[in-house]
């Protein structure tokens, strides 16, 4: 098999894109005695670059902590990467940018919060491991249905 024909996959680079945090209730806020409730919230998106093969992947976690109806605090962490993806069918590529990409990403971005939270005085939020393999076959799933039915007429107005 030539050069050419291997499949490669690199990290060129990884990088905090942006990074919020809002304590909308401080200083009142750290008197507070109850724990919040957690919610997490992770996405992630992927698009090509103008060099052929380069393509960038954004995980973006959002932590939003609450006691009752008034926010604690929100996090939002954009981490990123520059990753070298050449010769694999497309399918593949869409599952390492939807699986392997993320996967990569995600200690980053778990490091992230948890300093952020952390140094804004709270005890630290640890994102937990995700499954972008279920996350993914679970897009594909949607695809095939999407597929599968039969485009209705627009409505009669």
């Amino acid at each position: 098999m030539s050069e050419e024909q291997q499949a490669v996959f690199g990290i060129q680079k990884i990088y905090l894109k942006d990074m919020s945090l809002e304590i909308p209730s401080a200083p009142q806020i750290f008197l507070e005695r109850e724990s919040p409730q957690i919610d997490v919230n992770i996405h992630n998106e992927a698009r090509g670059l103008e060099q052929q093969g380069l393509y960038e992947v954004v995980l973006t976690a959002t932590v939003t902590a609450k006691i009752k109806d008034k926010t604690v605090f929100l996090v939002e962490a954009a981490q990123a990467g520059i990753f070298e993806i050449r010769n694999i069918s497309q399918q593949d590529l869409d599952a390492v940018l939807g699986v392997v990409c993320p996967n990569t990403l995600l200690p980053y971005a778990r490091e992230a919060v948890a300093s952020t939270v952390t140094r804004a005085g709270f005890p630290p939020v640890v994102l937990q491991h995700m499954s972008f393999e279920a996350v993914y076959q679970q897009r594909l799933q949607q695809l095939q249905q999407q597929q599968q039915q039969p485009s209705s007429p627009p409505p009669a107005h």
